[in-house]
C-alpha cells in the first residue's frame, strides 16, 4: 500500500498540470497568459499583505525578547494551575493567537525542556493542532480580500480558541 501511494504521489503534480493544459486546450484560453495574471494578482497581494505580517512578526519578537510572556505566565499562574493548565504554556497561547512560526518555537523549546511525551508536551501539541492564528488570519486575509464588516468574527475566533484550549487540557488528560 505505501508503495501505491508513494508512487501516486510522484504522479500526482504531472496529472494536475497536464489537466489544467488540456482544460485551457479544450476552452480554447490562453493557459500561459492566465498563468502570468494570476502571479502578478498574486505579487499584488503579497505586497499588499506584508506591511501587515512584518508588523506582526516584529510584535511577537519583541514580546518574546523583553520577558512579557514569561511575566504574563507566572501572573497567571495560579488561575492556570487550578484550570489543570500548566502556567508554562500560556506564552504558547498567547503567541498563537499571532504567530503560528513564533508558537513553534516556544513548543520546541517546551519539547526540550519537558520532553515530547510528557503531559507539557502533549499539551503543547494538542494546542497547536486545537487552535488557531485568530488575529493572524483576520488581519492578513481581512486586508487581502478588503472585509471591513467583521462583526462577530474575533468573538467566534476566540471562543474556538478557547474550546480548543479546553480540549487540549481534556484529551492529554485522557492519553496520559
Amino acid at each position: 500500500m505505501a508503495n501505491v501511494l508513494s508512487h501516486l504521489s510522484s504522479v500526482i503534480i504531472p496529472a494536475l498540470i497536464f489537466y489544467i493544459i488540456g482544460c485551457g486546450i479544450i476552452h480554447k484560453t490562453n493557459v500561459y497568459e492566465d498563468f502570468i495574471r494570476g502571479a502578478a494578482d498574486g505579487l499584488k497581494t503579497v505586497a499588499a499583505v506584508a506591511p501587515t505580517l512584518i508588523g506582526l512578526m516584529m510584535a511577537v519578537g519583541i514580546l518574546r525578547a523583553s520577558g512579557l510572556l514569561d511575566l504574563t505566565g507566572s501572573l497567571f499562574g495560579r488561575l492556570f494551575c487550578s484550570l489543570s493548565l500548566p502556567a508554562e504554556l500560556f506564552p504558547l497561547i498567547l503567541i498563537r493567537l499571532f504567530s503560528s512560526s513564533a508558537a513553534t518555537g516556544l513548543v520546541l523549546d517546551i519539547f526540550k525542556t519537558y520532553g515530547t511525551d510528557s503531559r507539557m508536551g502533549l499539551i503543547a501539541s494538542l494546542l497547536m493542532s486545537c487552535t488557531e492564528t485568530c488575529f493572524y488570519t483576520m488581519s492578513v486575509y481581512f486586508l487581502a480580500a478588503k472585509v471591513t464588516k467583521t462583526r462577530h468574527t474575533l468573538a467566534g475566533a476566540l471562543l474556538a480558541t478557547l474550546t480548543g484550549i479546553v480540549m487540549s487540557v481534556l484529551l492529554a488528560g485522557m492519553m496520559g
